[in-house]
């Protein structure tokens, strides 16, 4: 796939409405997800790219959505955002969302809200009774990340990957169930402008939770920040 670009970005804090640069939110909790394109910022991101470990892609043998917890539990500890009353999914929709308007007697569940989906780069009026229209993206996909050594994690481990918010975007849906359990030499946003910043969260995903990737996806991940 072609490597990225986009316009020029100010520094590693640089954000719009529409999101965050992935330099300036290590944790995940800020909203959206920015393009990084300044030389500056590409380079620090082929550095902390440089630092995945790299395995071949393991079997899928055994893997269930279960073995991740329930989906978009309140209650996997270690991750931001849990326990605090409201579920995970909600969670992102009201962090990434903009004009959140929540269910009557609620100030959780979001029944409507306008989402700039950072894959496209289109914006998404979104209402809850056509709920598939946005999906929440696990960046690090979890089949993925079974294949590559969660298999071997406990349970509560798992439960961290699958609601931490650092590996959770809402997206367009059917951009999201194109995308399946890929990594990223098969499959990459269509907005070329977002793909280094894109690379550079499943780096951070993956670097947090110690798992590898394989070395065609390391390639890519670096061939989109300028390599």
């Amino acid at each position: 796939m072609p490597s990225g670009n986009g316009s020029p970005e100010a520094g590693p804090s640089a954000s719009d409405s529409r999101g965050t640069s992935p330099l300036a939110d290590p944790d995940g909790t800020k909203p959206g997800l920015a393009a990084i394109s300044s030389e500056k910022d590409r380079a620090t991101a082929r550095q902390l790219i440089s630092k995945l470990s790299t395995k071949g892609r393991g079997p899928k043998t055994g893997y269930e959505r279960d073995k991740f917890g329930y989906a978009w539990m309140d209650t996997a500890d270690g991750v931001p955002l849990a326990r605090n009353g409201c579920d995970t999914r909600n969670d992102l929709l009201k962090r990434d969302g903009q004009d959140v308007r929540f269910r009557a007697g609620s100030d959780c569940v979001v029944v409507s809200m306008k989402l700039h989906d950072p894959y496209t780069g289109k914006d998404i009026a979104w209402k809850k009774a056509r709920a598939t229209e946005v999906q929440i993206d696990h960046v690090v996909p979890l089949s993925y990340a079974w294949q590559m050594g969660a298999a071997h994690w406990d349970k509560e481990k798992r439960e961290r990957l699958a609601n931490d918010v650092l590996n959770l975007l809402p997206v367009s849906g059917s951009t999201n169930s194109a995308k399946r359990d890929s990594g990223p030499a098969s499959w990459l946003p269509p907005d070329k402008a977002i793909r280094c910043s894109y690379s550079v969260r499943f780096a951070q995903v993956a670097l947090k939770y110690q798992l590898p990737v394989t070395t065609a996806d390391k390639n890519m991940m670096l061939q989109q920040c300028g390599a």
